[in-house]
């Protein structure tokens, strides 16, 4: 019999406007029926990329109901339980992280930040055209693991390899662990 366990996934960036977001609709739609998706960040700027949300839509992806909040808010007791929590920024994988109830799979997927590219916005749109495929890639990947026949210490350990892909930021990362604030 099929397992149909729901699985809660957080993507955490900085500033919770672009990366962690797109990641969050990415497998909002991808993972619908198997994960929700969650983003949060640990000094959220309070709006949205709109790139990010411009890109989102132009690869037929929801591209609405999205918010900048702290990551505060899934430490909290009655938050969602996350299975897997995945920084996809350098800055937040190297800070203190909250203890996340339930102890999830935790690991670093970094991807060099689009909102920092400087030019025309067709050169900024391409960085988060770029960023989105290397995200798209990593989930899609995520999401073709055989979720129950691995243990946590393989899983672990695939979900690490994951963030290796192509695509992975330059920035030297201490690898998230289970930390506390």
């Amino acid at each position: 019999m099929a397992d149909h366990r729901l699985y809660n996934v957080l993507f955490l960036c900085t500033g919770n406007s672009a990366r962690s977001i797109m990641a969050e609709g990415i497998l909002r739609k991808d993972g619908a029926g198997r994960f929700n998706a969650y983003s949060a960040g640990s000094q959220p700027k309070g709006t949205v990329n709109p790139f990010a949300l411009k890109v989102l839509e132009s690869f037929d992806y929801p591209a609405f109901g999205y918010r900048s909040k702290s990551w505060d808010e899934f430490a909290t007791p009655d938050a969602p339980v996350m299975d897997f929590v995945f920084t996809v920024c350098d800055n937040a994988a190297g800070e203190a992280c909250p203890v996340w109830p339930g102890q999830p799979v935790t690991t670093h997927w970094g991807i060099e930040d689009p909102a920092a590219v400087e030019g025309t916005d067709i050169e900024k749109e391409r960085a988060f055209v770029q960023a989105f495929k290397y995200l798209k890639n990593r989930i899609s990947t995520f999401l073709a693991l055989p979720m129950q026949s691995l243990d946590e210490v393989s899983l672990t350990h695939r979900v690490r390899e994951i963030g290796e892909l192509p695509g992975a930021s330059s920035g030297t990362v201490v690898p998230l662990d289970r930390r506390s604030a």
